[in-house]
């Protein structure tokens, strides 16, 4: 039965990709109702910089829920400077137990340019196998290719560009409206 709280949102396709020592992290700009396109060029990939230390975040779900999210990790990232590890276990264990946080309809993927985790709500903290991750709507189809497209010598920004793209065609809650933040590597 679906939750009468968030009536048909969808739209959103985060992917991490990591190659040569740079990730990027890419999100799409769709924001739908049910069947509508509520906004085309929302910006779901942000860079934080904690106490100097910079951190690209992608989220999917709820865009104010994704923001308190966002903010509880740079609190985390203050408190435990360089153990981006800690912060998102710690995050993603407030996020389960806390009775203000336990129903934020949102998932994050988080980077300091060395590791890649994906952050949720049921308390999971996980590390991607085969250098990608996918959260969100168009997600599974934007890693698959992004998969794909790992066994070429393109660099990350450009295998995390054309597997959205590929996503875009595929999913009707992806659009081609993307952001690509880069961190790693000189980047």
């Amino acid at each position: 039965m679906a939750d009468e709280r968030f009536p048909g949102w969808h739209g959103t396709t985060i992917l991490a990709v990591r190659r040569g020592g740079v990730v990027a992290v890419a999100g799409d700009g769709q924001v739908s109702l049910g069947q509508t396109v509520i906004k085309a060029t929302a910006r779901k990939v942000r860079r934080l910089d904690p106490g100097g230390q910079p951190v690209v975040v992608g989220f999917a779900g709820s865009t104010a829920d994704a923001f308190t999210l966002l903010d509880r990790l740079e609190r985390k990232l203050e408190a435990a400077p360089g153990q981006l590890q800690r912060a998102c276990v710690d995050l993603a264990r407030d996020w389960r137990t806390e009775k203000m946080l336990r129903n934020l309809e949102a998932m994050l993927i988080v980077t300091d340019g060395a590791a890649i985790y994906v952050v949720t709500g049921a308390g999971d903290v996980l590390e991607p196998e085969h250098d990608a991750a996918a959260i969100g709507s168009g997600g599974m189809f934007a890693l698959a290719a992004a998969r794909g497209l790992m066994a070429t010598d393109l660099p990350a920004d450009e295998i995390a560009r054309r597997a959205m793209a590929i996503a875009a065609d595929i999913c009707v809650y992806t659009n081609g409206a993307v952001t690509v933040e880069t961190i790693g590597g000189g980047a």
